[in-house]
């Protein structure tokens, strides 16, 4: 699956529960700054497919992705990671972002 797709299906799966994603939106934590693939800035809800064709793995390190998990924890912001490598196909996919937005929606995060 393409960078491209993967996107795609995020962005209509995450605009069907009710957000309104915007494209490739920055980030800022502290001195991190990342480039979400998609985001609710109002919600602070969205979503990054990790691709090598992207070249996301030089821009999500552990460290970076250490940090965003633990604003998630602390709720200040709930972003989806999927890597490619641990998604293999389109179904995959399509189940991880319905199981993040149904837990989502039992939590009252979603609009």
């Amino acid at each position: 699956m393409t960078e491209n797709e993967g996107r795609a299906i995020l962005h209509g799966r995450f605009e069907a529960a009710g957000l309104r994603i915007l494209d490739d939106q920055p980030l800022t934590m502290g001195d991190v700054k990342v480039l979400l693939d998609g985001f609710d800035p109002s919600a602070r809800v969205g979503y990054e497919f990790i691709t090598a064709e992207a070249g996301d793995y030089g821009e999500f390190t552990p460290s970076v992705i250490d940090e965003l998990e633990a604003r998630i924890l602390r709720g200040e912001l709930f972003v989806l990671l999927v890597d490619e490598r641990e998604i293999p196909d389109v179904p995959s996919l399509g189940a991880a972002a319905d199981e993040f937005l149904g837990r989502l929606r039992s939590m009252g995060k979603l609009p």
